[in-house]
């Protein structure tokens, strides 16, 4: 909001002076903060910098010495420029210390060859100042205008970002607090420029403050959150220091994000309440009550005369148990991504969190509409929109509330399958799984239990007392189908290393390896031991 030295020099009071630049030209983009009249020597202490000294020089040292020093205190302080009018201390040339000492330091060093009311330069500087800053009021006043319309408006983060690119001029980027692109609006400029390796860049950009100018990448940031839970950054792109019209615009499209977020949860977060209770009647065990269907057709989701297909949606990465809340906000974000995606694929679904390990959705598909189209379209659009790698299980397709039970059940044990080893598939059916389904689907019964404690119990216990990883060797033969030298190369053996611990499976367990049913009932024995209680 600050003129310019340069801008100063330009004024018709200034220019009646014949101004010139003798030394320093390299700072004459310096901010004037202010203009300040001074003829005693030691005046650097009283300023505070950005100001525009005028002087005469009646007063100042007449040796290189003392005119050095009071160039280099000016510099010290950071004033803008130092303006020297001539005829009464040096009629045409002023001294060349003074002049070698004002280059050094890049201080502009002005002088007048003609007689100037200082008292006029004072009052046409300061006239500049309060323009720039009604002009800048203005401008900060109509951005709180335009981001508060689209704050009530409840617009999209695309809104907010086109705005902040309109306003400013500048690139702008969304990102995660984990450095990941959420949204952007590039300003005209190359997209994949703009986004190029930017998880590296980001991550080397760190501010002390909720909003700071990074001067080394030209960034200026703003962190994005309410309520004490921050969870993003906004980056608007500015190669030079920004001004503070700039910073408004950036801090408050951060509360129109954060403010959008707060709403959309709200809101989704009560959909999903819903969702979640339709969906606990149709798992659970007990008569469907007579008004379900009505339900969940006044929330769009019709039941009768319908496709319905139970889906099971999971992180691929597992979180520790212990991590309840880190669970639940990993889940409660895929649930609102499962909801976008039925959304965006026009299909009515049932969306909501029914256990700690999964999102369940239930898929109303019109008898006309082909059922596998759009799965796809749903799968394709869950991997995309979700934060993470997941694995989507999808069950029978029935025409029945109360079969749903059943649909939604097989899609969460072929999830629960199909995470041991998700593959590349889109999603996941009780034929993709196999023999890993028809395990985990009886995973809870005793006897299989029991078989897997038969078959492994010794080489367990053997690993547990020696350190030794014999159930690890014996997981590689049988992935690799019972060939030896994959199985050593896997498991980063020598072959001779790796039939010697052979031999000792053999030993501990009393069977041969060589015979192609006890390789099988030992596979069958490590994926049931897999799978965990």
């Amino acid at each position: 909001m600050y003129p310019t030295v340069a801008e100063v020099v330009a004024l018709p009071i200034v220019r009646q002076g014949k101004p010139r630049v003798v030394a320093g030209s390299a700072g004459m983009q310096r901010r004037v903060r202010w203009v300040h009249v001074a003829e005693v020597a030691d005046i650097a202490p009283l300023l505070r910098g950005g100001e525009l000294v005028l002087t005469t020089g009646v007063l100042l040292g007449s040796d290189d010495n003392a005119l050095t020093s009071y160039v280099d205190d000016l510099a010290e302080v950071g004033v803008a420029g130092l303006v020297l009018e001539l005829g009464r201390r040096w009629r045409d040339d002023v001294p060349q210390a003074l002049v070698d000492a004002a280059e050094r330091h890049g201080l502009p060093l002005v002088t007048l060859a003609q007689e100037t009311r200082y008292v006029s330069v004072t009052e046409a500087v300061v006239a500049l100042i309060v323009d720039a800053q009604l002009a800048e009021l203005r401008a900060a006043e109509q951005v709180h205008e335009t981001f508060t319309a689209l704050t009530v408006a409840g617009a999209e983060p695309s809104e907010v970002l086109r705005e902040v690119a309109r306003t400013s001029g500048l690139p702008v980027v969304l990102e995660t607090l984990g450095h990941d692109v959420l949204a952007y609006d590039a300003a005209g400029q190359d997209p994949s420029e703009l986004l190029d390796d930017w998880g590296s860049r980001s991550r080397a950009v760190t501010v002390s403050e909720r909003t700071a100018y990074h001067a080394t990448s030209g960034w200026l940031v703003t962190v994005v959150g309410a309520r004490g839970a921050d969870w993003g950054r906004l980056v608007l792109l500015s190669p030079e220091a920004p001004p503070h019209r700039h910073v408004v615009v950036a801090e408050r499209a951060a509360s129109a994000l954060a403010v959008h977020r707060l709403v959309a949860r709200d809101r989704e977060s009560l959909e999903r309440q819903t969702h979640r209770t339709l969906l606990a009647q149709l798992l659970g065990q007990a008569p469907l009550s007579p008004d379900l269907g009505a339900r969940a057709a006044a929330l769009g989701v019709p039941l009768e005369r319908r496709q319905l297909v139970g889906v099971a949606i999971r992180p691929s990465s597992a979180i520790p148990s212990a991590q309840t809340l880190a669970t639940q906000e990993v889940l409660r974000d895929l649930a609102e991504a499962t909801a976008l995606a039925a959304r965006r694929v026009t299909v009515a679904a049932l969306v909501g969190v029914v256990d700690e390990t999964s999102v369940r959705a239930l898929l109303s598909v019109p008898l006309t509409v082909g059922v596998e189209g759009v799965l796809r379209k749903v799968a394709r659009e869950i991997h995309r929109t979700a934060a993470g790698s997941v694995v989507i299980a999808v069950g029978t397709t029935v025409s029945s509330s109360v079969d749903v039970r059943r649909s939604l059940g097989e899609a969460a044990h072929v999830a629960g399958a199909a995470l041991r080893s998700p593959g590349s598939q889109l999603y996941h059916r009780l034929d993709d799984v196999r023999l890993r389904g028809l395990l985990h689907l009886l995973r809870d019964d005793e006897r299989v239990r029991a078989f897997a404690d038969r078959e492994l119990g010794p080489l367990l216990s053997r690993d547990t007392a020696q350190g030794s990883r014999l159930v690890e060797l014996l997981r590689c033969l049988c992935e690799h189908g019972g060939n030896k030298s994959a199985a050593a190369s896997a498991a980063h053996l020598s072959r001779t290393a790796f039939y010697q611990q052979l031999s000792r499976i053999e030993q501990v367990l009393g069977v041969s390896l060589e015979d192609p049913e006890s390789v099988l009932s030992l596979y069958v024995a490590l994926l049931v031991h897999e799978m965990g209680p």
